[in-house]
């Protein structure tokens, strides 16, 4: 199933891109944003893909794909824009776009272990390069960092006992796929779970993936950094999917807004509308915050 950008109508009306304008997609991923994106800046515009999954990178170089004359695709952290723009001697842009979520490639069986659909390894590195796997995590951190993992980054509630469950099966032998995880996990969570709107390993999951490739660590850095980003009357949007990101890219656009250096285009996120979570329903959890650099 190919990867459909959420929000597209809304992206593309929030950060007015303009013929000849420079737009960085932080997270391209398969070039959703960044195809719809690049008819609007034009022949004259420049776009900036980046991906931390080389994977993606490589599908869409492979693909071909040139959706602006000047269209650059670098592996990379979206963390690291500033350091990127620098050794590409590129400046600040007039619009920066990060999409929070997995894609659907990601979401497939890969290898990489992002989903318990399949039995894979229990990998979850968006980048191979980087050293910690899921795996080390689950077998190695102590009971109650590992329960602290699941609750802080995963906000599930029955943490201590995902992680008191997963700690005695370790003991008896190392846990090292996405099914091993998910049926531990399955077996001490009541069978009513969140009343079957989601799979008891969900939460899990999240935590461990996030922790792993320390997103929420790289979203603080990148709005920490955005002058050095985005110029002046430019806009930074942020699509997030669960409420930790949301929450920090809510609090950080608000100070912006409070020291006077932006001014904030949503001030409630926008939310998918109905027909678009109808024909996607990964879109539902979707929100897009805006703002201007001033």
């Amino acid at each position: 199933m190919p990867h459909i950008p959420v929000l597209l109508e809304e992206v593309v009306k929030a950060l007015e891109p303009k013929s000849g304008a420079f737009i960085i997609d932080g997270t391209v991923n398969g070039g959703g944003h960044a195809k719809v994106l690049a008819q609007k800046i034009g022949p004259k515009g420049t776009l900036l893909g980046i991906d931390w999954d080389p994977k993606a990178i490589a599908r869409i170089k492979e693909s071909g794909k040139r959706f602006a004359p000047r269209t650059i695709f670098e592996e990379g952290n979206y963390a690291d824009v500033p350091q990127l723009l620098k050794r590409l001697n590129l400046g600040k842009a007039d619009g920066l776009l990060l999409d929070l979520g997995l894609s659907s490639e990601q979401l497939t069986p890969n290898g990489r272990g992002f989903s318990f659909s399949t039995s894979e390894i229990l990998d979850m590195r968006y980048n191979p390069n980087e050293k910690v796997t899921a795996a080390q995590v689950v077998n190695s951190t102590p009971e109650k960092e590992l329960a602290d993992i699941i609750y802080q980054f995963g906000e599930e509630r029955l943490s201590r006992r995902i992680a008191k469950a997963i700690v005695k099966e370790r003991r008896r032998k190392r846990i090292l796929t996405t099914g091993e995880l998910a049926r531990i996990i399955s077996s001490v969570v009541s069978k009513n779970y969140e009343l079957g709107r989601i799979h008891p390993a969900t939460r899990t999951f999240q935590a461990l993936r996030i922790y792993v490739n320390r997103e929420l660590d790289n979203l603080s850095s990148i709005l920490d950094h955005l002058d050095q980003c985005v110029k002046k009357g430019g806009r930074a949007a942020v699509i997030s999917f669960h409420s930790l990101e949301d929450r920090i890219v809510k609090q950080k656009f608000q100070e912006l807004a409070k020291e006077g250096k932006g001014t904030l285009i949503t001030k409630k996120p926008l939310l998918p509308r109905r027909e678009e979570m109808s024909a996607n329903p990964r879109s539902r959890s979707a929100k897009l915050r805006v703002i201007t650099l001033i």
